[in-house]
């Protein structure tokens, strides 16, 4: 079976974030990821993932006012300078916890603006330049429009498209489950057009993002496949328990996974 990783983001909420780290080594993850670690100092995330003997798989540049919706700020370019500044955060963070990932989001915007296309690709490939100084990929992740209406980046063929015109060897594909079974059903034969561009994958059952193997699609058969496939990196677990984490993590123990 493939290695997992805890989204701390959402996994684990009955402690606070910093606490995290220790609950899911406790779990038996060796990996985390989570959105945004902007609001700690890199110290104190870097003392958590050293005493809880894990690495840190992945995390998200600054998206903006997240509180007021903002979801990126890539595709604006009266936003240029900002974005810049945002990108050169989270290289420092990600050096400094040696993650080796970031996700790149998009923004607010409509899938067809000749503006928001020329701004994005001027951000994606400045991202690509400086991470890959510092042997980093930037990730592109759909996602699905019942849960992020007008999001700029809603189609994985239109993300397939991105990267390939952009042309870098460190832009690939974040593949997450739940939103390709949202956006596109088909997940299996999606899996296997884009696994060989795909640089994090990520699940959650379909249709209530709660654990594995919970909802309409036959998880176990899915993380079989992504073993058969290759696939040597961690599947995050971006969902949301359908109550306590620990209780909710059977899926996982069932298994034999962890450490």
């Amino acid at each position: 079976m493939p290695r997992f990783a805890a989204n701390l983001t959402m996994m684990f909420n009955e402690v606070p974030f910093l606490d995290r780290f220790a609950a899911a080594a406790r779990a038996g993850f060796d990996a985390v990821e989570f959105l945004f670690p902007y609001e700690y100092p890199i110290e104190v995330v870097q003392d958590r993932l050293r005493q809880a003997g894990q690495r840190a798989a992945l995390f998200n540049m600054p998206p903006g006012d997240w509180a007021a919706g903002e979801r990126g700020i890539a595709v604006f370019p009266e936003r240029q300078a900002e974005f810049s500044a945002n990108l050169t955060e989270a290289l420092s963070y990600a050096t400094a916890l040696g993650v080796p990932r970031l996700h790149m989001m998009a923004g607010i915007a409509p899938s067809d603006d000749v503006f928001a296309r020329t701004r994005y690709f001027a951000a994606l490939g400045e991202a690509a330049e400086i991470a890959a100084a510092h042997g980093i990929d930037v990730l592109l992740e759909p996602l699905n429009t019942r849960d992020m209406p007008g999001y700029y980046l809603n189609s994985f063929d239109m993300a397939a498209e991105i990267i390939s015109e952009v042309g870098r060897p460190n832009v690939k594909l974040q593949f997450d489950i739940y939103h390709c079974q949202i956006l596109h059903g088909d997940v299996t034969t999606t899996l296997r057009k884009y696994l060989p561009i795909t640089g994090h994958i990520q699940t959650a059952s379909v249709p209530l993002r709660h654990e594995p193997c919970t909802g309409e699609l036959d998880d176990s058969y899915l993380f079989r496949m992504i073993d058969e496939l290759g696939y040597a990196g961690h599947i995050g677990c971006e969902y949301r328990p359908k109550a306590d984490t620990m209780e909710g993590l059977r899926w996982f123990h069932s298994k034999g996974l962890g450490r």
